[in-house]
């Protein structure tokens, strides 16, 4: 079984020649992923199969990378592209501000092709600016931006959660305010900070996010949190994830390239598979195919 078929439910593109993309081409930013000038290069769909080239991975997702927010419609336009000549990524998730004015109308340009599947904006809020994405600590209970969260039903639309365990109550009202509307918590929750305390509040933050049947759980990221992690490292964040949201809620990915940062796409893959060894056939599959490609209608 492991080489059980898998679906990537988190991964990027890029190609900087005719794409914008400020955070790769313009000055560097302090980061919580820390120096990426690695990965300040295209990243093309041939550079991503050679990633991927010793994992059975059949279908993916790729999740928009920051492309210019006056313009998000072009990176889904070329990703269609992508899609169309070399058959990944097979669902695309898309930016769009939910509270802008014109948030239909982005939403209905990308609806016009056909791997769009959900809509992703960043929320991470922090207390140290190098962790934080936006300047509004309360996107989600603004009543524009809900405005703009209620259209995702009306297109059939999920949405990518990004944000910290601090966000994690002010999600779940969200989540049952809104309870047709799949979420997918990315990065298991970007438990970046690792005190004793903050970890207590982490592991408890999603046992209560997973109340809400909506939500699901990307289990990804976690060499954000740890530059130089091991499977024994991430193996916790992992079973605890498992333990919130119970295997038929969770799926493991790759985010590639950022990951890339700190290792390979087989060390990724291969650690999930080693954590989870005991685990049911079902489990495993639901873990690395079926929740995917259902949760994202591939």
């Amino acid at each position: 079984m492991d080489n059980l078929p898998i679906i990537d439910p988190h991964h990027h593109l890029y190609d900087l020649k005719t794409g914008r993309y400020p955070w790769l081409q313009d000055d560097m930013l302090e980061r919580v992923f820390g120096d990426y000038s690695a990965i300040r290069r295209d990243y093309l769909i041939d550079d991503f199969r050679e990633d991927i080239k010793n994992q059975n991975v059949v279908k993916t997702v790729h999740l928009q990378v920051e492309y210019d927010h006056n313009n998000p419609v072009a990176e889904t336009r070329w990703l269609q592209s992508v899609a169309d000549q070399h058959g990944y990524p097979h669902g695309i998730v898309a930016f769009a501000d939910l509270a802008s004015p014109s948030v239909q109308q982005t939403i209905e340009e990308h609806c016009a092709f056909p791997n769009v599947r959900g809509i992703r904006q960043c929320l991470n809020y922090h207390h140290d600016p190098v962790k934080t994405f936006i300047e509004h600590p309360h996107l989600m209970s603004d009543s524009q931006w809900q405005r703009g969260y209620a259209l995702l039903k009306r297109y059939d639309l999920s949405f990518d959660l990004q944000l910290y365990y601090t966000q994690m109550a002010e999600a779940l009202t969200l989540a049952k305010k809104f309870p047709d509307t799949s979420m997918v918590l990315n990065h298991t929750g970007m438990p970046v900070d690792r005190g004793a305390e903050e970890m207590a509040a982490w592991r408890a933050s999603m046992k209560l996010l997973a109340s809400a049947p909506n939500v699901f759980c990307k289990i990804s990221g976690l060499g954000m949190g740890d530059w130089e992690w091991t499977t024994d490292s991430i193996r916790p964040f992992v079973l605890d994830a498992i333990d919130a949201f119970g295997t038929e809620r969770c799926m493991f990915a790759s985010n590639f390239p950022v990951d890339k940062l700190f290792s390979s796409y087989d060390d990724v893959f291969n650690a999930f598979k080693a954590i989870t060894r005991d685990f049911s056939i079902g489990e495993r599959r639901a873990l690395f195919h079926d929740n995917a490609e259902r949760v994202y209608r591939l």
